[in-house]
């Protein structure tokens, strides 16, 4: 018969690391989306040469394993004194991490929009706002949609690394009860199956809005 030292108050204990992973997530994916929108804009629409300087920085976000840019951040923000709690800091370098995937998400589905659509667009006295606005953002949203609900579930599960930072999120608590419990095979499961149930919502939303936005339907 199946025996467990796991009790309730570790079950509550588990849900705690996964609200703070939900937290950090989040925070994290809105930011990054949202900076991503405006960076993913202003490369379009300069061109590489004059976004040379930024895509550089972001070319490093996404060159840098994200663990290492945990640990610098948390070292820098040291040396500077500027006192952030370990949830700032991963929030800082993943909402960053985001950003720098979703710019080429953004770029790379806004270039996908025919451009003989926007010059009919603007052929019918739309000003480059309302082209924006009413032509390349819904087309462009479409396209974007499976890539970010990738990079969102990518980020949910990366989010794990800031344990490292001393963040309790939800490895990190499933960590602390194998220490304590001896039950790593259990323990270790429990905690996929919380990652899975976080995650498969995203997933079934992004499935849904794909077939509903498609264009065959």
């Amino acid at each position: 018969m199946f025996d467990t030292a796991l009790t309730l108050n570790d079950l509550i204990f588990l849900a705690q690391g996964a609200g703070m992973t939900l937290a950090v997530t989040g925070v994290a994916v809105t930011a990054g989306t949202l900076l991503g929108i405006l960076f993913g804009v202003l490369r379009f629409q300069l061109g590489a040469i004059w976004f040379a300087p930024l895509t550089f920085v972001l070319d490093i976000f996404r060159s840098v394993p994200l663990l290492i840019q945990l640990v610098l951040a948390n070292a820098f923000q040291s040396i500077a004194k500027l006192g952030w709690p370990p949830f700032t800091t991963s929030c800082v370098v993943l909402s960053l991490y985001a950003a720098a995937y979703c710019t080429e998400i953004v770029r790379g589905a806004m270039a996908a929009v025919p451009p003989t659509t926007r010059r009919a667009a603007r052929s019918l006295g739309m000003t480059w706002g309302q082209d924006l606005r009413y032509i390349v953002a819904p087309l462009a949203t479409r396209v974007a949609l499976p890539s970010w609900i990738g990079l969102t579930l990518g980020v949910m599960k990366d989010s794990a690394l800031v344990l490292w930072l001393g963040l309790i999120e939800l490895l990190r608590a499933s960590q602390i009860l194998v220490t304590r419990l001896q039950e790593p095979l259990f323990i270790l499961m429990i905690c996929g199956l919380i990652y899975f149930l976080l995650s498969f919502p995203v997933a079934r939303l992004g499935a849904y809005l794909e077939r509903r936005w498609s264009p065959h339907d």
